[in-house]
Order: C-alpha cells, then structure tokens, then sequence
C-alpha cells in the first residue's frame, strides 16, 4: 500500500485527534502508582474533573470505555427488579437501556424518533402517572452521539421535581463533557457518566462517574453487588490521591494535561467553539441541499452533525469514496440510521481552519460519489464563521 501525504482527517464524533502536549504527557515514564509521587497525580485528576463536571460532589475514574462507567452508574443505585425510565434519543440510549435489562432491571423506554432531545413534558407526565413511585430513576443521554441531538437536562430536572417524584436523574454525558455546557450541581444531576475520548481529547480507556450525595446516600445500602465499580471502595482510596487497584497512570498524565488546556483556553470559549463549528457545519450541510438529521430547533449539537442522504444513495459508500480518495473519516450510521446517515465530527481540538478543511473532504466526496448535491457548501460555512468572527470582535469592544 502506498503511502499518503498529509494528514489523515479523523472527523468521526470520537474518539478524536489527541493533541501533541497531551501525546506528550501520556509518553512520560510510568511511575509506581502505590508510591508518593503519584498521590499527586490522583489528586489533581479527581479535583480537576470535578471542575469539568462543575461539581464540588463526588467524581469517580475507570480505567475502562463509557460503558463501564454506564454500568458503575446503575449497580452502585439501581436493585434487581427496580423500574427506570428511559428516553430513546437514538442508538446510545437504546444500548443504555438493554444494558439496564441485562443486569436486571425493568427499563420503560419512551418512544423517540431519533430527530431530537429527552422531552421533558414526556417525562414528566409519566412521572405524575407513578403515583407509587416505583420509578427509581430518570436516565437521559444529554449528547446523543448518533444522532446530534442534544437533551435538555436542566429541562428534565425541572420535569422531575415538577412531578413531585424522588426518582434519580442519570446522565450520559460521554459526548458532551466539555464539548457543550454541562452543569451537575447546577442542574441538579444525580449521577453523571463520561469518557476521555470525545471533549477531554485523550485516547479511549477513562470512563468517569460524578456522584451526588443522594446518589451516594443511596449506594451506601442499596444497589447490586458489586466489585470493581465499586463508588465507595474507591472514595476511600480516592481521599489520598491513589486507587483501589491499578490505574491508568499514564492516561492520568493526560488527563491532568487536558484539564490545564480546557482552563486555559476557558470552559465557556470551548462551549461557545462547539457551537460555533455546529452551526458553521449546519450551514453547509443545508447549502448542499442535505439534510441535518437533527429537526429540533436549539436541540442541535455542537459535537457533530449526522446528515441524511438522498433516498437511493448509500452513506457508507460515499464514506469509503471520501476515505480513499481524501483520507477523510467520517462517523457511520448506527442501527435505525445504518447507511442513511453520515455524522461529521467537529470536536476537541479542532479549529476554523481544521472545520473548512473538513467541510471541504466532504464536498469534494460528495461530488466524488455523485451523490446529487448544490456546490458551495464550504463557501457558506465561511461566510458563516467571518461573520461570528466579526460579532465577537464587536462584543469584545463593546
């Protein structure tokens, strides 16, 4: 196989490109993790994610995928037998809920079409329905990596405590912490779930839980039996900085390395970045003459956009068409959305000119593919990222 010049764009919604300092700090030496120079390393990892998730609660790291943490965050609360609402936002959620039924629980999933966010009237007027209150919580992904959607958690808490009902509120937020706001005591979030290979910019392999003190509260007598995922084995281990069995102590170094760069560039201007690389995305998307899978208005997602092909066109051919003619990735469609959908990726440290570039991969596989498209998608997304240019330049002023 000949070799590519160039680089090879990685635009799936995660993992995403690891940037060099981070490549840097995961290269250093492995050090003994039961040894007093690592008692350092732990600390600042667990305090530094709590600044992440906006929390002074508990926050818990796995060296495992998101699906482990999904799994800590059901059998650390949740008994056999025990009701859980659910909402189907798309392909995530549904694996989140035959995770549920696997372990034993009794998951009631309310019917999504996959085109939007968690609705929390839904919710809410199921919870008023549950008048014995055998619900025990509310699970909801807040960025649904399938689809693009995003869930309005602060809107579900609302829904929950409007109903009267002391269901916990679960949260997957693999995709979207620190890509988009996230708020856990604000919004009043029980138990959280993440990853490190979306926002936080590193390789695969940290999964995280926050944990509220009501969550903890009820972990203390309740849950199923279990061992690794374990919240309170590890919070007395956690209080020095060290662990209850080995962890991924070079993917530590990392994530320390990717707190310091999410602060120095500000929270807030890594949401508004997002945001601004979704909306720039959109725009193309609809300048082509494709649609954005994602119908709620305000429900977009900054993480990425999975756009619809045309009836009769395969999304999987045009993918392999843009990876060998442009080497370009870009996210498949997953289950309902299988070869209909492609998603673009415009997360973690990625950049106008990194976003142009990979609009650009797009067009000219679309038009490589002769999937029936208008020119001039890229050209709009610049018109779009000037113009955002010049509005905060104004606000900046002002």
């Amino acid at each position: 196989m000949s070799r590519k010049a160039g680089r090879h764009f990685l635009q799936i919604p995660g993992p995403s490109a690891v940037p060099d300092r981070i490549l840097r700090a995961i290269s250093a030496q492995t050090i003994d993790h039961r040894g007093p120079d690592f008692a350092q390393v732990g600390l600042d990892a667990l305090s530094g994610m709590k600044t992440i998730f906006k929390t002074t609660q508990d926050v818990f790291i796995f060296p495992a995928s998101g699906t482990g943490a999904w799994e800590a965050a059901l059998v650390n609360t949740l008994s056999e037998g025990d009701r859980v609402l659910m909402y189907e936002t798309g392909h995530f959620a549904t694996l989140w809920m035959k995770m549920a039924t696997r372990l034993g629980l009794n998951p009631e999933f309310i019917e999504g079409d996959w085109r939007g966010g968690a609705d929390p009237d839904s919710i809410e007027q199921r919870l008023r329905a549950d008048t014995a209150h055998e619900i025990k919580a509310v699970c909801v992904v807040h960025n649904e990596t399938s689809t693009g959607s995003v869930s309005p958690v602060a809107a579900v808490r609302h829904a929950i405590d409007a109903a009267g009902h002391p269901a916990l509120l679960m949260v997957d937020t693999i995709s979207g912490l620190a890509s988009i706001d996230f708020r856990f005591d604000d919004w009043g979030v029980d138990v959280a779930v993440s990853g490190s290979q979306k926002g936080l910019m590193l390789p695969p392999g940290l999964s995280f839980n926050a944990a509220s003190a009501k969550a903890m509260e009820v972990a203390k007598t309740g849950g199923m039996r279990r061992s690794y995922w374990d919240w309170h084995d590890m919070k007395a281990l956690n209080a020095s900085g060290y662990f209850p069995y080995t962890p991924a102590t070079n993917l530590l170094y990392g994530l320390n390395e990717a707190i310091r760069m999410l602060h120095e560039e500000g929270l807030d201007n890594v949401f508004a970045r997002h945001q601004r690389h979704g909306a720039a995305t959109r725009a193309a998307v609809r300048a082509w003459g494709l649609e954005v899978l994602c119908k709620q208005q305000g429900q977009e997602s900054g993480v990425l956009t999975a756009v619809m092909m045309p009836n009769g066109h395969s999304a999987d051919a045009f993918r392999a068409t843009a990876l060998s003619n442009f080497d370009i990735s870009l996210g498949n469609g997953l289950s309902k959305v299988a070869d209909r959908v492609f998603r673009i990726g415009h997360l973690g440290d990625f950049n106008d000119l990194m976003l142009i570039g990979t609009l650009s991969g797009v067009e000219l596989g679309l038009r490589k593919a002769g999937v029936p498209h208008r020119s001039g998608g890229v050209e709009v997304a610049m018109q779009f990222l000037d113009a955002a240019g010049q509005e905060q330049e104004a606000s900046q002023v002002a």
